[in-house]
């Protein structure tokens, strides 16, 4: 028979998948799961269903490389968007943290990530090599570095400076409202939107 701290198996198992998502403890996945019990069927599987969906899906976009359902992203279609500044961050939460401010009117592009040794990230594991030929191929007057004020976020704002500097293009960085080591997701709008609205010229 069966014994754990839940009585049943399945519970267990429902509790240990929850608890697997950021910021969900395992009080909080028990919740979950039992909320998900009393729920009728038909409403957990079209939950289910959705999650299967978005994962199996889901696109990114050839030009950022933000999520999309099908080709580019709902902004690189945007043509009331200012396409002649790009705004790069570290990920998809970032991107959206930004955009949430109502500060910012032009484009993305998505890393993937930060630079990261210690992790096993470098340059070639990210998009850099397609920011570049974004800015070669012409249209981009502006970049504005969005990473985190981390160590990784700085060494990676340094290398794609160095990547850019053969094109004529203006570098800027979030202003300084964004505390030393901040992540940009955690950072309330108000925040951040000034940051982005306050931008520096990038100094390496």
């Amino acid at each position: 028979m069966f014994k754990n701290e839940y009585g049943s198996k399945l519970l267990a198992e429902a509790v240990e998948n929850l608890a697997s998502l950021p910021g969900i403890g395992r009080r909080s996945a028990l919740r979950l799961a039992l909320h998900l019990l009393y729920e009728p069927v038909p409403n957990v599987e079209k939950f289910a269903s959705s999650i299967v969906d978005f994962r199996s899906k889901i696109h990114f976009c050839p030009r950022c490389h933000m999520i999309s359902d099908d080709g580019s992203c709902a902004f690189c279609d945007d043509p009331h968007r200012d396409s002649r500044t790009v705004c790069v961050v570290e990920n998809h939460a970032d991107l959206l943290s930004i955009e949430n401010t109502g500060q910012y009117r032009g484009l993305y592009h998505v890393l993937g990530g930060i630079i990261s040794p210690i992790d096993g990230v470098g340059p070639g594991d990210l998009t850099i090599k397609d920011l570049a030929e974004r800015v070669a191929a012409g249209g981009v007057d502006e970049v504005i570095l969005a990473l985190s004020t981390s160590m990784e976020g700085e060494t990676t704002s340094f290398y794609i400076s160095r990547q850019l500097a053969a094109y004529d293009v203006r570098l800027t960085a979030i202003a300084r409202g964004v505390g030393f080591g901040d992540e940009l997701e955690y950072t309330d709008s108000m925040t951040l939107g000034r940051s982005i609205v306050n931008r520096q010229p990038f100094k390496s």
